[in-house]
């Protein structure tokens, strides 16, 4: 019997998830400015959880509790900017989380590693350099 229940909580949190956000939402409705088109793009971050109990009870013999809830964040992360043939990402940095920022800073720290290693191989294989 509870699972039937749970199956049901979970069935109508997922509707009304669905419902919130879907493709338009990370892919906005593009904006017109005359030559140029600027078309919104979002990150969706959403949490669920659902969860419930069989009680006894004096007058039945299971009584079902339980509930569901969902959270959704949208972020605006960048427009792309279309003009002519010339398309670009614009990225808004304004709400970066420091994940955000690390992740951007990839690729320069994989460069930095990289320009070490160079210098180590070229410092490895010309040991009269180091005198």
């Amino acid at each position: 019997m509870s699972e039937k229940n749970i199956e049901s909580i979970m069935s109508v949190t997922l509707e009304n998830l669905k419902a919130m956000v879907d493709a338009d939402t990370i892919i906005g409705t593009p904006i017109y400015a005359g030559e140029v088109t600027l078309i919104p793009v979002s990150k969706v971050s959403f949490g669920l959880a659902t969860g419930g109990s069989d009680l006894p009870s004096k007058n039945q013999s299971n009584v079902f509790g339980g509930g569901g809830g969902a959270g959704v964040t949208v972020t605006p992360i960048a427009f792309i900017s279309v003009c002519g043939q010339n398309v670009k990402m614009l990225q808004v940095n304004a709400t970066l989380t420091p994940v955000d920022k690390i992740i951007d800073q990839v690729p320069e720290l994989l460069q930095r590693v990289r320009e070490m290693f160079e210098k180590k191989t070229v410092i490895d294989s010309d040991p009269g350099e180091l005198a």
